[in-house]
């Protein structure tokens, strides 16, 4: 056990291009979420059930389903899983001590979780995040090849189980998830367009079916997977930007091609199909799967980028971003919630895909230069140094010397 006192990693520690990565993904979960914070749940599954789909619209759901849907939110889970270990590895080894403080931080990080999902909205991950963070721990001391393996069986749990579940489910049961009721849809517009008190009758149970049956049917397999592969190329060198420019170009190269190609084959199969109910759950494995290799693909980009614009603007901007992960996922909530919400600007359900993709560019336009001129004065975004204090049971310095 090491006598070294755990404290925060030092900023002056930190790995630029995994904090670029970082701040790339948050802001790129962004162009996914504002769909569900703008419309009816449904549509993330059907885009057909709500909304304008032709012409530009249709352009820009295409664009969002290949290029983002599943890939910044497997980013951002490859960095938790490449996070656990870079906690230990900080902290001096496998001591008590260690682990009493990953555990403190998990605690943290669901309280925090659960009070996002409840009180301000339904999607969160930061639960998800948190429980599978109380197991993986234990699997930190598996060889990469072990832990890439055991998160390719985890990962496929939840695909094995909607292809079955697409195969023997009754066909009505699908269709009601499938394409829901216009009273439905009408019903969620109407609520999230009034106060935050009625809200709470869908944000609630929302919630709840993502923590209970969603978190145990698929999230649980998928994140919890996908962190053994982060955990495995922290390991491996290619998260601590240890590889060679031919590494990550071939990394970009083969992650592309190979995740392009089933997600464009899964539109095209489901537009063949009409958007019919009978192809509702099969049509998702394409993406499932795709995004993947696609995401692997994105590494390999970052990673060159940041090479070649070293010490660029470009590159410490979106390494601010990323050390104001946190901070800036539930600022990204505060924002769109505001917009679109009863309680602030009421504008659910009235906007196009196109105007959404304003939405998504005046955050960003918010998010980089306040997380840049924040980092100027402070060590930490303020959510980081609440979770730090927490975590530490003391208060951290915030302010830089």
């Amino acid at each position: 056990m090491s006598s070294r006192t755990p404290s925060p990693t030092p900023t002056t520690e930190r790995i630029v291009s995994l904090d670029a990565l970082r701040g790339i993904a948050v802001l790129g979960i962004l162009i996914i979420n504002v769909r569900v914070f703008a419309m009816p749940e449904a549509t993330l599954l059907n885009p057909t059930v709500y909304g304008d789909l032709t012409g530009a619209n249709y352009l820009v759901w295409l664009l969002g389903h290949i290029l983002a849907e599943l890939k910044f939110i497997t980013l951002f889970s490859l960095l938790f899983g490449a996070g656990v270990m870079l906690f230990f590895d900080h902290k001096g080894g496998d001591g008590d001590p260690p682990l009493r403080l990953h555990y403190r931080r998990t605690g943290w990080l669901l309280f925090i979780g659960v009070a996002h999902a409840y009180l301000l909205w339904y999607g969160d991950i930061l639960v998800a995040y948190a429980i599978c963070g109380l197991w993986i721990v234990f699997v930190r001391g598996w060889t990469p090849t072990v832990k890439l393996a055991a998160g390719t069986l985890m990962i496929a749990v939840p695909s094995v189980l909607e292809v079955a579940t697409a195969a023997t489910a009754p066909p009505e049961l699908i269709a009601e998830q499938w394409r829901p009721a216009e009273e439905t849809l009408r019903r969620e517009v109407e609520t999230y367009q009034s106060g935050w008190v009625a809200q709470l009758e869908h944000r609630v149970p929302a919630a709840l079916e993502r923590q209970t049956v969603g978190f145990v049917g698929s999230s649980f397999w998928r994140t919890s997977g996908v962190m053994l592969f982060g955990m495995a190329l922290y390991e491996l060198g290619v998260l601590t930007d240890r590889r060679s420019n031919r590494f990550y170009r071939r990394l970009a190269v083969v992650g592309l091609v190979v995740g392009l190609v089933p997600i464009v084959a899964g539109v095209v199969y489901i537009e063949a199909a009409d958007w019919a109910t009978e192809a509702a759950l099969y049509w998702r494995q394409f993406n499932y799967w795709g995004s993947l290799p696609l995401a692997a693909g994105y590494i390999g980009v970052i990673y060159l980028g940041c090479r070649r614009l070293s010490g660029g603007i470009a590159v410490a901007a979106m390494a601010a971003v990323g050390r104001m992960a946190f901070t800036n996922y539930l600022f990204q909530t505060v924002l769109a919630t505001t917009l679109f919400y009863g309680h602030g600007l009421g504008l659910f359900g009235q906007l196009s895909r196109i105007e959404l993709v304003g939405v998504v560019l005046a955050i960003w336009t918010i998010q980089i230069p306040l997380s840049v001129l924040w980092l100027r004065r402070y060590r930490y975004g303020p959510v980081e140094w609440l979770w730090r204090t927490l975590t530490y049971k003391e208060i951290q310095p915030i302010r830089r010397a």
